[in-house]
């Protein structure tokens, strides 16, 4: 398994408890998705090396604690600190219309209604209060707040999200005047 046929699902955030049992940060939106996991592949200095779990306990905002098999100490569960967590991509169900995955849109060319191309998905910068879809536009940063009617139409197959941004932002960012 490598990294470009998985999402990236989080960090090993902390230490929970004494008996190797850690704190994962989820970077997704519902956390109680994960619940149910059975294991999670972990980013050990370059290798996506799998781990099995035990347990799965939900906490608050998007931290689980996490028993994996075989990490039985504080020791072991250390060594793990601040470790990416990934899971494969084929897990995912396709979503459909205008519904995406953050990391599914990256690189797609972003194509407004009223100022055409403006840049390609640099990355979402998943804010909580405000999400936030990040271009690169003659040479200046683009943030786009994304809103249910922000996006009109993605073609996955040719990598295009039409949107149609709140008037005036673009505009915003493209003038010299500021």
């Amino acid at each position: 398994m490598t990294i470009k046929d998985c999402f990236y699902l989080g960090k090993i955030a902390k230490l929970h408890g004494f008996k190797g049992e850690v704190s994962l940060f989820l970077d997704v939106t519902n956390p109680s998705d994960y619940k149910d996991l059975e294991s999670v592949y972990i980013d050990v200095d370059g290798v996506l090396t799998p781990f099995f779990i035990d347990s799965v306990k939900l906490k608050n905002k998007n931290f689980i604690a996490v028993k994996f098999q075989g990490v039985n100490d504080e020791s072991a569960a250390q060594r793990l600190l601040k470790k990416s967590l990934y899971l494969p991509e084929e897990i995912l169900p396709d979503l459909k219309g205008t519904q995406f995955y953050d990391h599914e849109i990256i690189g797609f060319k972003v194509l407004d209604d009223v100022h055409g191309d403006i840049g390609e998905v640099e990355n979402v910068i998943d804010l909580a209060a405000n999400p936030l879809l990040q271009t690169i536009c003659k040479g200046k940063e683009v943030l786009v707040p994304i809103f249910d009617g922000l996006v009109q139409k993605i073609d996955r197959k040719n990598k295009i999200l039409y949107i149609k941004a709140p008037e005036g932002l673009i505009d915003l960012y493209l003038s010299d005047s500021i």
